[in-house]
């Protein structure tokens, strides 16, 4: 006898509204657990409480399969637990699961359909697992006493099934849950890892390996698609880990082909029956083709193949599409990364040109003569192209608008990407002449992120400090969508204080998300009046994060410390002491990304 054996609910002297009564409170303690495994332990202690039995399985049902398994037991071999497999309608439990019904046999030799799974059995119970008119699964109670279970026992155990199948859809829809956002993460990982490789050979072994971290694979290769041929090239084969050989394919012939040209996913259970399957591998049995699309185009496709029937699902086509689209990206990157190398001298060139346009975007000077203000900037990009802008605008005669951004990445791609972020700006600032309160600093950000995220540049996004300086009324009104925060430093802090040594610098925390980065975001703004003598200095994260020999960050302290310091000097004397002050704590570290800074002072 188990651990499990108590008194049963038939022959003590417990009424059936008593045990009712137990039932209820069991039924709360059963699906208050998420864990499934834990779940699965705690049924058969709780079923315990109920009635006798010697042993205990839960078994789930595989749907694709119309086959039952054993998900936990008590008082099972191992080797039995692990490889009993039943048909729905085979054994006393496939017969319960395939009528939906409970099923008492008090004398299991007796009933041909008995499959003897634990020796000694004589009696056994079978209760369904019913979820919205479904079967799931099944209870199952063996004892070693013939006559052991009663009808009471089938009327209990049947309304403890009800609260067990709801915690088991309960648990499986948490652990579902907890498994998709694991696989978000490793996809995640994967695409900073993809961004990180430009080599295409490289690149294409890398994700052969790196999709085996979400799906366990047999067959898998990576065709890509030939302009030229109109075919599919193999550029990657893999089976059990091993390279294979495998053919080109034409654009629209097979399984392969078929995806490519209608840019879709197939998914083929039983490639036997699929008339559009060409026979490759030996004995696959099913296929899973994923196209690699980049907007309207295909640029190849993946292939899974197995040697089981139906082995991919439909979660498994939503995972292989969301990676696809982020090697599609990778791949289209790799290669375009190999055409600037094979034509080097031509892109310098170009390059060079690309930089005198990129500087002339620039503002040299303020767009119209304001007194009493102060405003210098300076721009170090960390390669040829820099992912940093900077304007100032002025949507009237007595405002001005300094707008700071950061695009992820460098070179020529964030280049571009900074170029389209800053006529955006430029476009909705000098639209505020029309519609004021809908092109407010809050609004210009939340359209520009609408506006960049329909453009489906997912690898790409900006963060942005816009500040709106309203002279005529002295009031400064400032939006943020992910930028360091911009340093403030009034000149009250000091007549207050009355104590030149005191730290006046100070960050203004304005946080924001990136724009691009998610549809419909919105942006919160900060208002502060404006006094003579007050600085203000934006700065990307190249400032921050410049680092030393010893990788230590410049940080924002030092920042603070600079600003400060140099407070009551002109504008441009204050920028280039920031720029000092980092190149002094850099040495001779290359800079690891682009520096901006733009610093303003009321001067009157």
């Amino acid at each position: 006898m188990t651990e499990s054996s108590t008194t049963s609910v038939t022959g003590s002297p417990t009424s059936l509204t008593e045990a009712l009564t137990t039932l209820f409170a069991l039924g709360r303690e059963v699906t208050s657990v998420l864990d499934l495994d834990e779940l699965l332990q705690k049924i058969p202690q709780l079923i315990a409480r109920l009635t006798k039995f010697e042993a205990f399985a839960v078994y789930l049902l595989d749907p694709r399969r119309d086959e039952l398994t054993i998900a936990y037991s008590v008082g099972y071999s191992d080797e039995v637990a692990r490889t009993l497999r039943l048909k729905v309608g085979h054994g006393l439990v496939g017969a319960a699961v395939a009528a939906g019904q409970p099923l008492l046999v008090n004398d299991v030799h007796a009933d041909p359909r008995y499959v003897d799974a634990v020796p000694g059995s004589k009696a056994e119970l079978v209760v369904p697992l019913r979820r919205k008119g479904r079967v799931i699964g099944a209870l199952n109670l063996l004892s070693g006493t013939v006559g052991q279970f009663t009808e009471t026992d089938e009327a209990v155990l049947r309304q403890f099934a009800a609260h067990v199948a709801v915690a088991i859809e309960n648990a499986r829809l948490f652990e579902h849950e907890r498994e998709y956002t694991s696989t978000l993460e490793t996809l995640s990982d994967i695409a900073r890892e993809f961004g990180a490789i430009l080599n295409l050979d490289e690149l294409l072994t890398r994700i052969a390996n790196l999709t085996r971290r979400i799906i366990d694979y047999r067959t898998f290769g990576i065709l890509l698609v030939n302009q030229e041929t109109e075919e599919l090239d193999i550029k990657v084969a893999v089976r059990y880990g091993d390279k294979v050989t495998l053919p080109r394919v034409k654009i629209g012939e097979g399984l392969i082909g078929y995806a490519a040209l209608h840019k879709e996913a197939v998914l083929v259970p039983d490639v036997s029956i699929d008339p559009r399957y060409i026979k490759v591998v030996e004995a696959a049995r099913s296929e899973l083709v994923i196209p690699l699309l980049l907007k309207d185009r295909c640029l190849g496709v993946f292939d899974l193949e197995s040697p089981e029937l139906d082995a991919f699902s439909k979660r498994d086509v939503e995972i292989l599409t969301m990676l696809a689209s982020q090697a599609a990206v990778a791949i289209e990157n790799a290669r375009l990364y190999e055409t600037i190398r094979a034509n080097e001298i031509r892109l310098e060139r170009e390059i060079r040109f690309a930089q005198r346009v990129q500087a002339a975007l620039l503002p040299t000077e303020l767009p119209v003569r304001l007194k009493g203000v102060d405003v210098a900037a300076r721009l170090e990009p960390a390669r040829e192209l820099g992912g940093d802008l900077y304007d100032f605008l002025a949507p009237d005669s007595h405002s001005l608008v300094i707008a700071v951004g950061d695009v992820s990445g460098k070179g020529v791609a964030a280049a571009l990407y900074g170029a389209f972020a800053g006529e955006l700006v430029r476009s909705r600032t000098f639209r505020r002449r029309y519609a004021p309160e809908r092109f407010s600093p809050a609004g210009v950000l939340a359209s520009m992120n609408t506006i960049l995220h329909e453009r489906q540049l997912e690898e790409y996004y900006c963060t942005l400090c816009y500040a709106l300086f309203d002279f005529k009324h002295r009031k400064l009104t400032l939006a943020n969508s992910g930028l360091p925060y911009a340093i403030r430093c009034p000149a009250a802090a000091e007549r207050e204080t009355g104590d030149s040594g005191a730290t006046h610098a100070s960050q203004i925390e304005l946080p924001g998300l990136p724009l691009g980065a998610f549809a419909g975001s919105s942006y919160d703004e900060m208002a502060f009046d404006l006094t003579r003598g007050d600085t203000y200095v934006f700065c990307t994260d190249g400032v921050f994060e410049a680092t030393d020999a010893l990788g230590r960050e410049f940080g924002v302290q030092r920042v603070l410390r600079v600003v400060d310091e140099g407070r009551l000097k002109p504008a441009r004397e204050l920028v280039n002491a920031i720029f000092a002050a980092v190149q002094e704590f850099r040495g001779d570290i290359a800079l690891n990304d682009d520096m901006t800074v733009v610093a303003l002072k009321i001067t009157g």
